[in-house]
C-alpha cells in the first residue's frame, strides 16, 4: 500500500518500518509542524525529539490500510503496531506537502 503512496509519506511510512529516525526526519520540510497527542511540535529539531519519543521508545510502527486527498492533504488510515497498551490501534495520519516534503503531520 505504502508503494502507492506521494514520495515524501512514502519514504516517512518505510523509514518508520525500520524504525529509522533520520530516514523519518528526513522526509519533513525543515520548517514543518507535527500535531500529535495534544502537543505541537515545530521544526526539525522539535520533530526529532517527537520521532524519538512518540516512535523509537514504543518502537510504534504505523502501517496504512487507505489514503485518499482530501482537500489538498493526504488522509491515511490504518494501524499502529507498538510495546504500549491497547496495541495495535487505529489512527488517521494527515499530511500536507509543499515541495514534495511533509509541511504538516496531524495525528488522531
Amino acid at each position: 500500500m505504502a508503494h502507492d503512496l506521494p514520495p515524501a509519506i512514502a519514504a516517512y511510512v518505510a523509514a518508520n518500518a525500520r524504525l529509522d529516525a533520520e530516514g523519518m526526519l528526513a522526509a519533513f520540510a525543515p520548517r514543518a509542524v507535527v500535531l500529535d497527542d495534544g502537543g505541537r511540535h515545530e521544526g526539525r529539531e522539535e520533530i526529532k525529539a517527537w520521532i524519538r519519543r512518540a516512535t523509537l521508545d514504543s518502537r510504534a510502527v504505523f502501517s496504512p490500510k487507505a489514503w485518499r486527498d482530501e482537500d489538498g492533504r493526504i488522509v491515511a488510515d490504518g494501524l499502529t503496531t507498538s510495546d504500549f497498551s491497547g496495541s495495535p490501534i487505529r489512527f488517521t495520519f494527515r499530511f500536507r506537502l509543499e515541495g514534495g516534503a511533509i509541511a504538516a503531520l496531524e495525528i488522531a
